[in-house]
């Protein structure tokens, strides 16, 4: 996670007509009492879909028919006038076009390779979520021969579907013959990702329900060790390829735009901010992005702020990171408003990244220091209500992390590093607090939704 953000918030005249929804997943076992009370009955809330489910297959594609309007956030003024949006279309395989889900579902982001995954599946279900993210490497899975060796990520397809949870796969890191500098960033050739992502929705074709392309591409050392003018427009290339490649196999998987890290840096050996990113990506050869995603993948910042802070208008009290939007969970407003200024307002967001880090020693995180377990917990779940209130574009929510704590403990790793001081679990599988408050939260968000 990296931090960064704004304040202002475009609205929307509406929200397209929503088609596809993945059924929603009931949390498993009972609850203990609320330890974070949901927001008074003076928000409004946000307008959401009626389903028609198809199948009682809990893994079916339920078919759904309403337009929804954004609720203002209280306090916020107009902003600039937004483009209409684009009438739905028809998509690949005659599906309507972008696939979008109708209800905001809730997922994690863990890591089950070569660890307890049955602990992990039924931790992530205990405590409400109905989707995993997990991320892969692609040098690991293909060799210079052109072969595939899928392994392990077999059995973790396999065990995320037995669990009845919803799987995205988030591909990252090129093997290096296929790189500009034998880096592991993103490809030279968008064709050589495009075939990998096409054999991938081949092999897990109805088990992989969604596919994230690359993660943090402004980082210099995500995109392969520079960041440069040229090279938003790159990735629209890559994402062209890869959405061409998916959808002939399936085209009913939704595919997902890489988020850009939450930045306001600019300098080529370190991150492009995020707001030029997006606006590059946006614009290269006339919008042509706009044929070839679903969903837009954002991550917003988080620091140390509560979530409903955002500088300079309702600034944070926390101890640094806090003097720049960037550093601010609401920072997905600015990236929502660049997409709407760019036509894009009918493709969904999913925030695919979003946390807060608890007292660790890694450089960089110190902002970690100043949050408990408990102010973990009251930040993560006043996140998921601030979204299902103000946020009728987002419709996913996956959280940073599951079970990383539980990883570097398996792996002889420090305890205090920053990946585990993001977890909701400690290291033997005891629920931090933030567990429980989530679990309470997504069953009373869920009650609310029709």
């Amino acid at each position: 996670m990296t931090g960064h953000l704004s304040h202002t918030m475009q609205r929307l005249a509406t929200l397209v007509v929503a088609v596809i929804m993945i059924t929603l997943l009931t949390a498993c076992g009972s609850a203990p009492e609320p330890l974070v009370e949901a927001p008074s009955s003076n928000t409004v809330p946000t307008a959401r879909i009626a389903i028609t489910p198809q199948s009682e297959d809990p893994l079916s594609i339920p078919v759904a028919t309403a337009v929804p309007t954004a609720q203002p956030i209280a306090g916020e003024q107009p902003t600039a006038t937004v483009p209409p949006l684009a009438p739905v279309r028809e998509g690949p395989g005659g599906l309507p076009y972008p696939l979008t889900l109708n209800e905001l579902n809730f997922g994690v982001v863990g890591h089950l390779y070569y660890t307890d995954r049955a602990t992990a599946l039924a931790k992530a279900r205990e405590a409400g979520f109905n989707w995993f993210r997990q991320q892969i490497h692609w040098r690991d899975i293909e060799d210079r021969s052109g072969q595939f060796f899928w392994n392990e990520l077999d059995n973790i397809v396999a065990d995320v579907n037995a669990a009845g949870m919803l799987l995205m796969i988030n591909i990252t890191r090129s093997p290096s013959w296929y790189t500009a500098n034998g880096s592991d960033g993103l490809p030279q050739d968008p064709a050589a990702l495009a075939r990998f992502t096409g054999a991938l929705a081949e092999r897990y074709k109805g088990r992989v329900h969604a596919i994230l392309i690359w993660n943090e591409q402004n980082l210099a050392y995500e995109n392969g060790g520079s960041i440069g003018p040229s090279d938003p427009g790159h990735f629209v290339e890559i994402m062209a390829a890869s959405y061409r490649a998916i959808k002939a196999v399936d085209p009913g998987i939704l595919v997902v735009t890489g988020a850009p890290a939450s930045t306001a840096t600019n300098d080529p050996g370190i991150a492009m901010d995020t707001i030029s990113y997006l606006q590059a990506m946006y614009s290269y050869k006339d919008g042509m992005i706009r044929d070839y995603f679903d969903i837009q993948a954002l991550h917003p910042g988080g620091s140390a702020n509560p979530p409903e802070t955002l500088w300079p208008d309702n600034p944070s009290n926390a101890q640094g990171w806090t003097d720049h939007p960037s550093f601010y969970f609401r920072h997905v407003e600015n990236q929502r408003r660049a997409m709407e200024e760019a036509g894009l307002g009918d493709h969904e967001v999913w925030i695919t990244e979003y946390g807060w880090a608890t007292p660790n020693n890694s450089p960089g995180y110190e902002f970690g220091n100043q949050i408990s377990y408990e102010t973990q917990r009251d930040y993560i779940v006043g996140a998921l209500w601030y979204s299902y209130q103000n946020y009728p574009w987002v419709s996913n929510m996956f959280l940073w992390n599951l079970n990383f704590t539980v990883l570097q403990r398996e792996n002889g790793r420090d305890p205090n590093h920053e990946q585990g001081s993001f977890s909701i679990m400690n290291a033997d599988w005891t629920p931090r607090p933030a567990f429980y408050g989530i679990q309470q939260a997504i069953t009373a968000i869920r009650a609310q939704q029709p």
